[in-house]
């Protein structure tokens, strides 16, 4: 797959060049630097000198391999299965999909138009091994490989084919190896042997003997639904009608396996090339069409970027990316609420709002597997799947061993104790000053020092002595001394932490 090319009224030599082995190296050239005998690899030097006019920029690989991002993002509408191939190619797994677009042939045309409205030239194949495929491409340009003729193709082409390293191919032209057969006629261990097991893999692969599974860019979903239209659509209405067809779709499938879905994703592939993508998630499985279309259509009408037709949708999808089982719910005989209907109704609830303020901003407590008691709790958002530690359970006719209220930051007070590794006497806090009755403790928390010490610096958090106290009113507090009176280096403090109901 080539780069977009310049204005074709242009015809000056056009390249693009990098650092390589100390020098300007070719990295990308036009048709008309190809036509004058510059290629690939070529110092920059050596080029001006054949055509002094040469154009030149640097090479952005970074904005190329975003622009390739862009056109596999236009070749997800053709199969799920899209991944990278070096600098310039892609790897389409269309196991199963052809059907869809009327046969091969008609696939790889329209796969084909599709990229040259994004400014593509494209060089294109179809065999059963990805490695097949993209030796094809470049030297069997634009060809479907028939069954059984696969492996005669492949023995004829070069052995450049094989993508091995500048000195592997030098050593085996040198050796007179010119064409695949003339490799594949002799041992495999001895080839090995010369030159590597890589060339061995390369060779079965291409040959079509060896299959390996491409990565995709993106998971593959679990569940596909995908609408293509003769003509594209352009309101959004008759859009959403789809959807929902889809929808249903999708529920017949879920239902066929017994199980809810839990990520959705919508795909909106624009004519033009341009892909929009709309997720959501349920705190629950779901296989209720009517919930996944609310949903689906609230998000899009949060969208901060609104889903823009422009010329027109040709292609719609409705993947699930999540499930989880999901059985069949019977209301109680006595006509009340089923604690799985309550669970459902705070289910739906936090659809709602996650889908309408963002993931991140729908959260829940979790406990954590920790002594320390300013990390046992926190946060997370609520769809996420992060396990909660259990929290202890108190000693029957105990009080809690932690209180009800824990403060964010600890609260500075004035103590009073009796010697200094005694419970406090009295105490003020607030501006109050507080009698203390009963006292227990102390209970020693040291601070986890694998992790980075508490406001900075080189020194690692204090140890703390913590006292549950209550005061002649009756009220009960959890305290805490920070340091140790044996320690010469600072001197202790004393905080208010939490408050016991």
């Amino acid at each position: 797959m080539n780069s977009p090319t310049r204005n074709e009224r242009d015809e000056r030599p056009f390249v693009l060049v990098e650092k390589d082995r100390g020098a300007l190296r070719i990295a990308a050239l036009d048709r008309v630097a190809a036509g004058i005998g510059l290629r690939i690899g070529m110092a920059l030097t050596e080029a001006r000198a054949l055509w002094p006019n040469l154009e030149v920029a640097e090479a952005n690989n970074e904005a190329d391999t975003d622009f390739l991002r862009r056109a596999s993002d236009l070749c997800d509408m053709f199969t799920p299965l899209v991944a990278l191939h070096g600098r310039d190619g892609l790897i389409l797994d269309i196991t199963g999909c052809a059907h869809l677009f009327g046969g091969e042939e008609a696939m790889l045309g329209r796969a084909r138009r599709r990229l040259a409205g994004l400014g593509f030239t494209t060089w294109a194949a179809m065999a059963d091994t990805p490695d097949a495929a993209w030796a094809f491409a470049r030297y069997r340009r634009n060809r479907i490989a028939a069954p059984g003729e696969e492996k005669i193709h492949a023995r004829a082409l070069p052995i450049t084919a094989l993508d091995q390293p500048i000195e592997t191919t030098l050593a085996l032209s040198r050796a007179g190896f010119r064409i695949l057969a003339d490799l594949a006629d002799r041992p495999s261990h001895l080839l090995t042997a010369r030159f590597g097991a890589g060339l061995s893999h390369a060779l079965r692969r291409v040959l079509g003997h060896e299959d390996i599974r491409i990565t995709p860019l993106r998971p593959a979903p679990l569940i596909v639904a995908e609408r293509h239209f003769a003509e594209p659509l352009a309101h959004v209405e008759s859009l959403l009608g789809a959807l929902e067809r889809l929808a249903q779709d999708i529920v017949e499938a879920l239902e066929r396996r017994g199980a809810g879905g839990r990520a959705f994703e919508a795909s909106f592939f624009r004519s033009d090339g341009a892909v929009r993508r709309v997720m959501i998630e349920t705190a629950q499985g779901t296989r209720d069409p009517a919930v996944l279309m609310r949903l689906l259509r609230l998000r899009i009408d949060t969208l901060t970027d609104p889903l823009d037709p422009g010329f027109g949708f040709d292609a719609l999808r409705l993947a699930v990316h999540r499930s989880e089982p999901l059985d069949a719910q019977q209301s109680t005989l006595e006509g009340g609420t089923a604690p799985a209907e309550e669970a459902g109704e705070i289910a739906a609830l936090v659809d709602r709002l996650t889908v309408r303020f963002g993931r991140e901003n729908v959260r829940r407590f979790v406990g954590r597997d920790t002594h320390d008691p300013v990390r046992a709790g926190g946060s997370v958002p609520y769809l996420s799947g992060h396990a909660a530690a259990p929290f202890p359970a108190p000693e029957p006719g105990q009080p809690p061993a932690r209180p009800l209220t824990l403060f964010e930051y600890p609260h500075l007070i004035e103590v009073l104790a009796e010697v200094p590794d005694s419970p406090p006497l009295r105490f003020r806090w607030r501006r109050v000053l507080h009698e203390v009755r009963l006292a227990e403790g102390p209970e020693r928390i040291a601070p986890e020092w694998w992790r980075e010490a508490s406001g900075g610096g080189d020194r690692p958090p204090a140890t703390r002595d913590y006292y549950r106290i209550e005061d002649a009113n009756g009220h009960r507090f959890w305290i805490f001394r920070e340091g140790l009176y044996e320690d010469s280096t600072a001197r202790p403090r004393w905080f208010m932490h939490g408050l016991f109901a």
